[in-house]
């Protein structure tokens, strides 16, 4: 099995062909960025959405033209960054599905979480009509997405990788190369969302517990971000509860899906996860009490509401 970590100079050597075309299906916060990326790398790039308006402010924005089943058979690489398993297969083999119409040789980079085997599975199906599939999620939040600078936990044939290597330079900073089959990028994915959530949770718990011994947010995130409990998610999320600003940069609904796919992973696995099992429950809680479309910063309002504590901006 194939393992390395490629940074996105080893990914530039030998290809600049900007000539290409580039679909990205989903643009959301992170599928924006991407987007936004390779038509700034300078690739022909067209993008969809069920929000007319996100098509519509991409295309203002140097968007290709098109119909996706039409300029189907005329793309090199399809991007799919939308928000599951299902959302996936519908694209690829849905009604209109994209994998009968790309031509032969051409990639699909799948960014969504999903389970390893649903992973290995359209990799077995997408050969079949001859396209390479790469198992590709994606790391790093909307910001990075929109600079290239995410991080690809990626798995897929070599001529997967190769095929894939043009989008790739222009997404991402880093590159990791798991396997030479699909199913090992989703892997490390959940992973990294076992982490992601939990600390998540755990800050929101930490921030509001702190409420409790009068230490005010700002001050919690100014101390804590300089100590040894901090995490990337404390870091980036924390500020969020601090400003009152739960605009969904990740939203609440993200969690249960996602830690949803570890905990089946798990039990596929017999192995317990009942931390996981924890902070799904807040996350569920947030989405049942109207939150879903919130920042997931805002699983916090859990924890306050059960303490009646007021949150900064309430």
């Amino acid at each position: 099995m194939r393992k390395s970590h490629v940074t996105v100079q080893g990914l530039r050597q030998g290809w600049e062909d900007h000539a290409m075309r580039i679909a990205v299906v989903g643009l959301g916060s992170m599928g924006y960025g991407v987007a936004t990326s390779l038509l700034k790398a300078g690739y022909t790039t067209y993008g969809f959405d069920v929000v007319d308006a996100q098509r519509a402010r991409f295309l203002s924005e140097g968007g290709a033209p098109g119909d996706l089943s039409k300029i189907a058979p005329q793309i090199d690489t399809a991007v799919l960054v939308v928000l599951n398993a299902a959302q996936t297969a519908d694209v690829l083999f849905g009604p209109d599905g994209l994998a009968a119409k790309m031509k032969p040789g051409s990639v699909v980079i799948a960014c969504a979480t999903v389970a390893p085997e649903f992973a290995r599975d359209m990799e077995r199906r997408c050969a079949e009509h001859g396209v390479h599939y790469l198992d590709a999620p994606i790391s790093g939040g909307a910001a990075k997405a929109a600079t290239g600078a995410l991080s690809v936990m990626a798995s897929g044939t070599r001529d997967s990788f190769a095929a894939a290597r043009p989008a790739l330079k222009a997404m991402a900073e880093t590159v990791f190369e798991l396997g030479d089959t699909a199913g090992a990028g989703s892997a490390m994915k959940a992973v990294n969302q076992l982490l992601a959530g939990v600390h998540i949770a755990a800050m929101a718990e930490a921030i509001t517990f702190g409420m409790t011994q009068g230490i005010a947010p700002d001050q919690f995130v100014d101390v804590i971000s300089k100590c040894a409990g901090t995490s990337w998610m404390l870091e980036n999320r924390a500020p969020h509860i601090v400003e009152g600003d739960y605009t969904p940069r990740s939203s609440v609904d993200i969690w249960p899906k996602d830690l949803g796919i570890v905990l089946d992973i798990a039990k596929a696995a017999k192995f317990s996860a009942p931390i996981t099992a924890v902070a799904l429950q807040q996350f569920l809680a947030a989405s049942g009490s109207g939150l879903g479309a919130e920042d997931d910063a805002a699983v916090a309002k859990i924890y306050a509401r059960n303490a009646g504590l007021t949150l900064p901006g309430e």
